[in-house]
């Protein structure tokens, strides 16, 4: 089910680091709404609804909307500058868009059936993900929540690439309108690193053992000559 998200915003007067400490200390996060070939404008937002918003996914590939007063913008979100020790959102971009224009946003990738694919339940294998989002493009109101991809029919050792994903009508991926050689994997199926670590650690032993009976070996031939 797709959430409707709406900010409330104020225009921002105020520039500089200065002022963005102000707002911050009064709950507030300084952000910029740009594009859609008119001028960058800055404006303030309530820091605990951003950081309600910012606890679901569906967030980050969503159109959102910016109110300030009567008047709302259609934007998307194009980045988001965290403090690097603390729970505090210090400033968000957003990018205006228009509605016959495609856009580019990266979306989640969903796995489905890991616990089925015969590669983890039959050969004991664990699903690697190569990677966790894709960029798409696409009119705004084609813009997919998620992308999902079935992976229940996985072997030991098969992967998946960009090209495997089901796309909505009217959805591609950027990467693919590069070319075939941008085909990249996005997730497979591999046997467990800790079973190439066991064989090591047994061949090892193995080494070890015949060291020391080639040890006992040469003491034993040093005896008998004394």
């Amino acid at each position: 089910m797709s959430i409707d998200f709406v900010l409330q915003a104020d225009i921002r007067d105020d520039q500089g680091k200065g002022a963005s400490r102000r707002l911050r200390r009064l709950g507030k996060v300084p952000a910029v709404v740009y594009g859609a070939g008119r001028p960058a404008r800055a404006v303030v937002l309530d820091h605990n609804e951003v950081k309600k918003a910012l606890a679901l996914e569906a967030f980050y590939s969503s159109v959102v909307k910016i109110r300030v007063g009567e008047r709302q913008q259609d934007c998307i979100l194009k980045d988001v500058q965290r403090h690097p020790s603390k729970a505090v959102i210090l400033h968000l971009d957003f990018q205006r868009i228009v509605a016959g224009e495609k856009i580019r946003v990266n979306v989640p990738l969903h796995l489905k059936g890991e616990s089925l694919a015969p590669g983890v339940k039959l050969g004991g294998g664990v699903v690697s993900h190569m990677m966790n989002e894709i960029e798409v493009s696409c009119l705004p109101a084609d813009l997919p929540e998620f992308l999902e991809l079935d992976i229940s029919a996985m072997a030991l050792d098969d992967a998946l690439h960009l090209s495997d994903i089901p796309l909505p009508k009217g959805v591609e991926i950027v990467a693919l309108q590069h070319g075939e050689d941008h085909d990249q994997p996005v997730v497979a199926i591999h046997r467990p690193r800790v079973e190439k670590l066991d064989d090591d650690v047994d061949e090892a032993a193995d080494a070890d053992v015949d060291s020391e009976d080639d040890a006992e070996d040469g003491a034993g031939d040093a005896d008998k000559e004394t």
